[in-house]
């Protein structure tokens, strides 16, 4: 009798043990290892790609041993690019053509996730894009019959036609057909060096369907509500284990309509939501007039992320931050360069994300965008070719701009603060 008590208090304890194996959501916070897991951690979307035998393996190991040192225990990752035949665009691509892979970078993806694994360090994976830096959906297009993505860094004036040709993507089965299937490839895949299944692998925090999908335009929101509840059950249907997230940018990806992104997002299997700030992009920060435009940013950035926390108290998810970035003083792409009202914005947003976590808000975690380590980068220039160091700005863009450097000390001096803030 006494046996058969014994082992069921076992078998109890290695489910029990087990279950938390994986990080999960409880009250709407992240828990890993029983504890709740609030982090600063980084867009690293190049890991796989550096991670590859033709990569750079020296410089990967050697970052992810300073973002470990620097408390930075999550990193965003794309899982792989679609094409890399045009310019502007990353390559290689991990999806060379429609079901044909690189199969160097899989073992790249492979790699970055068994190192992350010894080093106790967390992926969100995205698996698609809605921008043609990396392919993505406007290339699933390509591939179906649609015509040639409309490349707007080649041809001037045409992002207006580029988000037209995306937006077929919700409603051509074809395309959705074939990114299904790359989910089940990936998401079903085995790691060659830890010999783990994906679903299996407690160095995946996440699944994320894209970066940044878009609803474009009010007729659209039916056909992309229906393609990312079916993406997101698909992934659920796969993967018991991890947690499921969108990667939307928040309002500015739902038409600028917080009640948009809260209707897209009330899917039970999407555990978590996020939102992305770019006052850059948007227009916030002005070069002309730094000292002026950087407190504006910060007031209209904090005001993004509270709206955003109220959504996120109404579905009930925790919510993290996981793309912001801020330029250099005059947007110089020199590592040397003042990061005085860097410094500033990144600070204030820090300061919200502690302040949210002391409150119990559902805002838990952030990922800046981003760090580029050791990577070289010409300060001239900044255009990438094939053989420039990657950073964690995309190949269309001024390399460097957004980077965050290793040498760039008060900058990761103060995430590492911050880190150790939050980590308590």
């Amino acid at each position: 009798m006494k046996k058969t008590i014994l082992l069921v208090f076992l078998i109890v304890l290695t489910t029990s043990c087990s279950s938390q194996k994986y990080i999960s959501v409880k009250d709407n916070q992240f828990i890993k290892d029983g504890k709740q897991y609030n982090f600063i951690g980084t867009n690293y979307w190049y890991g796989a790609m550096i991670g590859a035998k033709s990569g750079d393996r020296t410089r990967l190991l050697k970052e992810l041993d300073e973002l470990k040192a620097n408390g930075i225990t999550n990193l965003r990752i794309i899982v792989g690019a679609e094409g890399g035949d045009q310019d502007f665009t990353v390559t290689p691509a991990l999806q060379t053509e429609k079901g044909k892979y690189n199969q160097e970078l899989l073992d790249g993806l492979d790699f970055v996730l068994a190192e992350m694994g010894k080093r106790d360090l967390n992926a969100i994976l995205y698996l698609n894009n809605n921008w043609e830096w990396s392919g993505g959906m406007a290339k699933y297009l390509e591939w179906n019959g649609y015509g040639k993505v409309p490349n707007p860094n080649i041809a001037p004036n045409t992002w207006p036609q580029f988000m037209n040709f995306t937006s077929q993507f919700h409603s051509c089965e074809p395309c959705k057909d074939d990114f299904k299937k790359h989910m089940q490839f990936i998401i079903g895949r085995t790691n060659s060096y830890t010999k783990k299944k994906y679903t299996e692998d407690k160095a995946i925090m996440a699944w994320e369907v894209a970066n940044e999908p878009r609803v474009f335009t009010k007729e659209n929101e039916a056909a992309f509500t229906k393609w990312l509840n079916e993406t997101v059950d698909e992934i659920n249907r796969l993967d018991k284990n991890h947690l499921i997230t969108t990667g939307s940018e928040g309002k500015a990806g739902s038409n600028d309509d917080l009640a948009t992104f809260e209707r897209t997002h009330t899917n039970k299997n999407i555990d978590y939501v996020t939102m992305h700030i770019w006052p850059k992009n948007w227009g916030w920060y002005k070069m002309e007039d730094e000292k002026g435009s950087t407190p504006i940013a910060i007031e209209k950035t904090i005001a993004y992320i509270d709206e955003h926390i109220e959504v996120a108290k109404r579905l009930e998810k925790p919510i993290i931050l996981e793309e912001f970035g801020y330029p250099r003083s005059q947007e110089s792409l020199d590592r040397n360069a003042s990061v005085e009202f860097r410094n500033q914005f990144y600070k204030a947003v820090f300061e919200r994300l502690e302040k949210a976590i002391k409150d119990n808000e559902p805002f838990v975690a952030l990922n800046f965008w981003g760090y580029a380590g050791i990577a070289k980068n010409n300060p001239k220039d900044g255009k990438w070719k094939v053989g420039v160091d990657f950073t964690t700005d995309p190949p269309q863009e001024p390399q460097g701009l957004n980077s965050v450097f290793s040498e760039e000390i008060s900058t990761m001096n103060l995430i590492k603060e911050y880190n150790l803030k939050i980590q308590k």
